[in-house]
């Protein structure tokens, strides 16, 4: 047991600190404390000792200095039953300090404003609050250190039992805690500067890259039932998904997270209101229209039988009278929007496993894309890439019409996010037949113009890459496509252009090309 007899008390989030700090005073431990924190105590009318009257040196330096002094660092990192440290102590006047409670400055906070500036987020990292941590975390055998708020309730109550002393093993605790606080922040600076470094000089990405990962549910099993999996948040990151808000439903799975990042990233895409609809991470219909409850019908009329248990996600709040729809169109996994009009949630109450997810955030998240590999990981940039309509080139004798082109350019949107090799067949601004994640381009033709049937004729196609024979253009005719867009490059463009202009389709060469493996 360590009997707290001296606490040192310095916090950026004051929740809480007062009750704390008036548990301490009443087993008679003396405060010392700093700044702001000091002057919550003395308007509580709670005794305390400031860290400059302790140490006999003023605070300076804007506050950048105030505990990086041997008065405190000796007073927490010597050990107890070492007879040169306690001689060293007494000689030079410094006494123990049995408990530090420190939280940091709200650096991850802080980078998370918009339009923060670096001097910003440099004034808001800590120098003090870490070093004070780490000593008394080394100590933890002598020094109670908490760096976190929601430890206060088990201090007070432990303090209670053992009449002022903290027990062995949550001291342990408490000091090994520190070390995965201090080495989160740490990482959150490093990843703050590096993007920041990156963006800057337009350098790629970094040498090292360290990611801090936290546990926000575990799942059923992950894509397999004898798979483990969980759902984890990056530290430094505050947008997305993992602000999903689940109104009703089953517990979300493994493959529901996947299909519902996939389905929420491509449904952005578009200014008018649309539906996306995914299964097994592909999409098998795409609309955007006038109206969402228009939207939803041609994205569900795409391709029927893959969208029963799909994953429906809206770029707007679901309104009645697309949810009666829906209601109608058949069975589905989850569905995900903005938000949900007065009275949606009710109508769906019988359906007692459909998943309703709210996320209100809609901010796009441009995160790094990283895949695993046997020793390592892949890292890339996002596909973020807007197709500059400006730069789209014909290359046929053909050219398509202004209906056509706004079409391509719809379904050129779509390849982006469907598996490769992706072939998309668009009337207006909807799917009517999707190919996907074939090993042969023609095939992915082929398995659009079947899904598309009769719906085909007078469509446009939208290829993610280029074609490397005209054996797929064939397929396109016979479909009844008027128009291609692909993005061209290939040593075989020649031979593409004229089979297109043989079968009086038109091309256009985007010069932008979009695999998803």
């Amino acid at each position: 047991m360590l009997k707290i007899k001296r606490a040192l008390i310095s916090v950026s989030d004051k929740t809480g600190v007062l009750e704390l700090a008036k548990e301490l005073r009443n087993y008679g431990v003396e405060i010392l404390s700093t700044g702001g924190t000091a002057k919550l105590f003395k308007e509580n009318d709670i005794p305390v000792i400031e860290v400059s009257d302790y140490t006999g040196f003023p605070e300076m330096l804007n506050g950048r200095v105030k505990t990086l002094h041997p008065k405190i660092h000796g007073g927490l990192l010597a050990l107890r039953d070492n007879p040169e440290h306690m001689a060293k102590l007494k000689e030079h006047g410094i006494g123990l300090i049995d408990m530090v409670v420190v939280n940091l400055y709200p650096f991850e906070k802080t980078i998370e404003k918009p339009h923060v500036t670096l001097e910003e987020a440099i004034e808001n990292i800590d120098i003090g609050g870490p070093s004070m941590l780490r000593s008394a975390a080394k100590n933890y055998r002598s020094v109670a250190v908490v760096c976190d708020a929601r430890f206060y309730s088990e201090i007070i109550n432990e303090l209670k039992v053992n009449r002022g002393a903290i027990s062995e093993s949550t001291l342990f605790k408490l000091g090994k805690e520190v070390f995965n606080r201090t080495s989160n922040y740490d990482q959150a600076i490093y990843n703050y500067l590096a993007a920041g470094k990156a963006t800057a000089e337009t350098a790629g990405l970094p040498k090292d890259l360290k990611f801090e990962f936290t546990k926000i549910q575990e799942l059923r099993y992950g894509e397999n039932p004898h798979q483990k999996a969980a759902f984890y948040r990056d530290r430094s990151a505050s947008k997305g998904l993992i602000n999903l808000k689940q109104l009703q439903g089953k517990e979300l799975s493994f493959n529901n997270i996947l299909d519902l990042n996939s389905a929420w990233n491509l449904a952005w895409e578009f200014d008018k209101p649309a539906c996306v609809i995914v299964k097994h991470n592909n999409p098998c219909g795409v609309a955007a229209d006038s109206t969402l409850a228009k939207a939803f019908k041609l994205a569900w009329e795409c391709d029927k039988l893959s969208a029963f248990g799909g994953i429906v996600a809206l770029n707007r709040p679901l309104d009645l009278a697309t949810a009666k729809i829906v209601l109608k169109a058949g069975f589905l996994e989850c569905i995900i929007a903005p938000g949900y009009e007065k009275g949606v949630e009710g109508l769906f109450k019988e359906k007692k496993n459909l998943r309703l997810i709210e996320l209100s955030d809609t901010t796009r998240v441009e995160s790094l894309d990283i895949k695993t590999v046997a020793g390592g990981v892949l890292v890339q940039g996002a596909d973020n890439k807007t197709l500059d309509v400006n730069n789209l080139k014909v290359v046929t004798k053909k050219k398509p019409t202004k209906a056509e082109m706004e079409s391509l350019i719809f379904g050129f949107k779509v390849c982006k996010h469907v598996k490769s090799n992706a072939i998309i067949l668009t009337k207006g601004t909807h799917t009517v037949g999707i190919g996907a994640g074939q090993m042969s381009r023609v095939d992915s033709v082929m398995i659009a113009r079947t899904k598309a049937g009769k719906a085909a004729k007078s469509c446009v196609l939208a290829s993610d890459a280029f074609f490397p024979k005209p054996d797929a253009i064939a397929q396109a005719k016979k479909a009844g496509a008027k128009a291609i867009i692909q993005p061209g490059g290939s040593i075989a463009d020649e031979e593409i252009i004229k089979a297109c202009d043989k079968a009086g389709i038109a091309m256009v060469f985007t010069g932008l090309r979009h695999f998803r493996h």
